[in-house]
């Protein structure tokens, strides 16, 4: 890659990471008050949860946007981490933190999802 393509995806992810970093995000909606009302109840837990989900899509964002540029520093960006091949321009251009080609992450995207907190 060249130069001229690595200073601009270096500075299109830390625009990135600037903008997850500094976005306001709503901590208080994760607290579920008491009511006595079930209906106000669901409510306010649907509202804790799209929050929380919020929270962790950001987190996993900035933990992508980081890595991508970790990446960057040591002369690694736009390999592909799983096959060690080159991830096409089109698809860096698209999604600047992407660590797979499409076909590698194809794969990561069809296996099967495991939590560690399900034991």
């Amino acid at each position: 890659m060249s130069d001229v393509n690595t200073l601009r995806f270096r500075r299109l992810l830390k625009g990135k990471y600037k903008e997850l970093s500094f976005a306001p995000c709503d901590r208080d909606a994760i607290v579920i008050e008491r009511t006595p009302d079930e209906l106000d109840r669901l409510e306010r837990q649907l509202t804790s949860h799209i929050a929380m989900f919020t929270l962790d899509q950001r987190a996993n964002a900035l933990k992508n946007v980081q890595s991508a540029l970790h990446r960057l520093d040591v002369d690694i960006y736009g390999v592909c981490l799983q096959c060690e091949g080159p991830i096409p321009e089109k698809r860096l251009n698209a999604i600047p933190w992407a660590p797979y080609c499409v076909n590698c992450q194809e794969e990561v995207d069809a296996r099967p999802c495991t939590h560690d907190d399900d034991e």
